[in-house]
This record gives C-alpha cells, structure tokens and sequence, in this order.
C-alpha cells in the first residue's frame, strides 16, 4: 500500500470502504480486550507464588535484628529490607525507608508531605507559599498529573526527547520561577515513551540550579530493573551525583516491587538525602506505627539480594517480550509504510507510545471502545488529559494473553487507518 497522502480522494474513499465494512465485522465479534493499563498477567504474578509459603512457624518470623515481624516496631522497615533495596538502588540503608506496596501511595503522600510540612529541614510549607506549579514531562504518566491536579497545583508541559525531559526548557523554567516546585521523572524506560535519560541528561539534573530552595525532582524510578532485552539500558544514578553537594536534598526517589512480586501486595521504597529522610520519618510517627514487616521479609527471603530481583526479571522479560514485538511487528507491516504514524520501540518497560496524525487519537480511541477494545483515555498522558495535538496514544500490551494482543493489534490498525482516512478525505 503506497502512503496514504499519496492517494487521490477517490482512492482514498475506496480504502475506506473497505476497512469500514472490516471494523464492522470486528464490531460484530462483540470482543471485550483490555490494553489499557500496564497490569502484569497472570503467569507474572505466579512467578513468585511461592512467597506466600514463607511462614511456617514463629521463628521464621523474625528479622535478623530479632525483631518479631508480626509485632510493632521498625517504622523504616527491616534492615535486611532496607539492605536488598539500597543495594538496588545504589543508595545507602540509612537513606531510604520501606513501606506498603504502593509507590503511588508514597508519591501522594511526599507531595501533600511538602504542602503541609515543607520539603526540608525548616522549610516553609508550600501550602503558605502562595501558587505552586510542577514541570510535567510529556507525553507522562496520567497518575503523576492526576496528584498535582487533585492538589491543586499548576502543571507546565516539558516536551520529551530521545535523551529524556528538554533540559533546556526545564533549566530555564526552573531557574526563573520560585513557584516551580517539583518536576515528575520516570527516568528508565519512561512511561509511556520508553525512553531511559542519557548520562547528560541526568548529570544536568544533579547541576540544577532552581531559583526555589525547596524545589525537588521526584524520581519515579518504575522501571529501574524491567528490562526487555539482556542488552539493557544503563541509568547513571542522580542520588550518586548530587551527594555532598548542595543540591543533596534535592531529589525523592521511588521503587517498588508491584510488577516484580505482586502489584497489590509488594514493597515499595522511598529513597532520599538523610536530611530528607530524617524529616519523613518525623512525620511518618504520626501517621503510622509502621508498615507490614512480614511482607519485607518474606520478599527478602524469596529474592535474597539484588542479583535475584535481577534473575528473576528475566522470567519477566521472557513473558512479556513476545507480546511488545507481537505489536511492533503488526505496526512495522501495517502501519509504518503509510506513513501515518509513529512510535516506539522501547527495551523494557510496560509501554508503547504511538503517535496518530494531529487531531485523531481521539477518534481511534472512539473507534476502539465501539469495537470492545479497552484504552488508556486519549490525552490522558498530558495534564487535564488535554493533548494539545490530539496525536497520542499509550499501548499496554502486558496484561492480555498473546492471542488477545494480535486480535486488538488487528482493530488497532484498522482504527488508526479509518481515523486518518477521514481525517484526509475531510481535508480534501
């Protein structure tokens, strides 16, 4: 098939009427397929089914230190907890904290943390500040937009590149306006784009110089070990660059093992400065007596240190891997000679994004729930879920079985293709 902006109207109605009666046909199936978010599948989630055998008796129950799991105590979690994550991480112990199993959670509650105690050591809250704004990446995560915008805070787009945010643009904006107060970063394998920052892009990070005091970087670090390939991106470590310097305190970051282990029964990790951390916990003796221990130790014990966590992500890999190429390949021959799209092609990760002409992801996501076909929202990876140019698209193929991913790759296409042609013959 010769590019679509080659064909006369004539060609391109007689293209149109042929897909049009296919997407019928695939209406008519009455299919109910869900790619619409990055849940791992089930033979995922039995990877690690043998975690919930950890405990047979009171003994196996206890921490190295000799703490009783089941009981009270340890509100920054188990040291060998503490130990496999900094390992992970390249932090220290003494730098992170253990918590619940939501990295989300942990997110809202070190932005609302900010608004109602301040970001540091004698910070002022931002909540008495006056108006508060955070630099978005984008296309971004919907869930990073959904916090500030339920907080009140103003978002500002900061367009991506091959190498991660437009450091020019963040520099910029961060050195002008003391209102800026955070930037979200995805950095490995970014969501949705599957980008990894470059060395330079995170050495500019670390040397930020932001006209607020209290501004910092929320490192979202997702992905940090799901890698699709043996050859994997390399992510050069900004706790490891800001250290010592005055910009130590600036930046939080994030894990947590929810497409590791169990997504609604993981362990999720909040690593910073000591300064930082030292703050955190202070507050967190209020709100909590502390987190489940006996969920530390039984992933500790499964996975044992961090050459396991990374062993066993390639299990993950071998599952998911088949399905992300499944899709590319569909989009290589159906898609790529026509010149109508583009998208990537990413290494690890739980995501492809996709680019339709200007003025048609809407249509095509339209188009796919008549059919039955479950997708992230179109704009939802933009703040207010307003994508300015109406192009992009998150794909999720993780959770359907392969069989499932041909068959909603197949409507895909077909949707991408009628949503262009009308675009084109509209414009004709």
């Amino acid at each position: 098939m010769l590019p679509y902006q080659t064909l006369d109207k004539k060609d391109l109605q007689k293209e149109y009427d042929k897909l049009w009666e296919a997407y019928q046909a695939y209406r008519a199936r009455k299919l109910s397929l869900n790619m619409a978010r990055g849940k791992p599948d089930t033979a995922q989630l039995d990877l690690t089914q043998e975690i919930l055998t950890s405990f047979s008796t009171s003994a196996d129950c206890l921490a190295e230190d000799g703490t009783d799991c089941r009981n009270y105590g340890l509100l920054d979690g188990i040291p060998e907890a503490k130990r496999l994550f900094a390992e992970l991480l390249g932090n220290t112990p003494e730098e992170l904290i253990v918590c619940g199993n939501s990295s989300l959670n942990l997110m809202y509650d070190t932005v609302v943390r900010c608004l109602l105690y301040g970001a540091g050591k004698d910070e002022t809250p931002w909540i008495r500040q006056g108006k508060i704004k955070f630099l978005c990446p984008v296309p971004g995560y919907d869930r990073h937009f959904a916090i500030c915008e339920s907080l009140g805070i103003e978002m500002i787009n900061v367009p991506m590149t091959e190498n991660g945010p437009d450091m020019d643009t963040v520099e910029r904006l961060v050195s002008s306006d003391s209102a800026i107060k955070g930037i979200w970063c995805v950095p490995k394998y970014s969501n949705p784009e599957g980008v990894t920052y470059s060395d330079e892009t995170v050495r500019r990070f670390a040397a930020l110089k932001p006209a607020a005091r209290d501004f910092r970087v929320f490192w979202d670090n997702a992905y940090l070990v799901h890698d699709l390939y043996d050859e994997k991106d390399s992510l050069l470590s900004l706790s490891s660059l800001i250290k010592g310097t005055e910009n130590a305190n600036m930046v939080f970051e994030f894990f947590s093992t929810s497409k590791i282990s169990f997504p609604g029964a993981g362990v999720a990790v909040i690593a910073s400065s000591h300064e930082n951390i030292d703050k955190i916990k202070s507050i967190m003796t209020v709100q909590t007596i502390g987190y489940n221990k006996l969920n530390m130790l039984r992933h500790v014990q499964y996975f044992k240190n961090a050459e396991g966590v990374l062993s066993h992500m390639k299990r993950h890999a071998a599952l998911l891997r088949p399905k992300f190429e499944a899709v590319l390949e569909a989009f290589d021959k159906e898609l790529a000679p026509l010149g109508i799209v583009s998208y990537t092609k990413p290494r690890g990760g739980y995501f492809i994004s996709l680019n339709t002409l200007p003025g048609c992801a809407k249509r095509v996501y339209t188009l796919m729930a008549d059919a039955g076909m479950t997708m992230t929202q179109a704009g939802a990876t933009f703040p207010y879920g307003k994508d300015p140019e109406d192009k992009n698209l998150r794909i999720a193929p993780s959770y359907p079985p392969l069989a499932e991913i041909r068959s909603a790759t197949e409507i895909l296409i077909c949707a991408i293709k009628l949503a262009t042609l009308e675009k084109l013959i509209a414009e004709m």
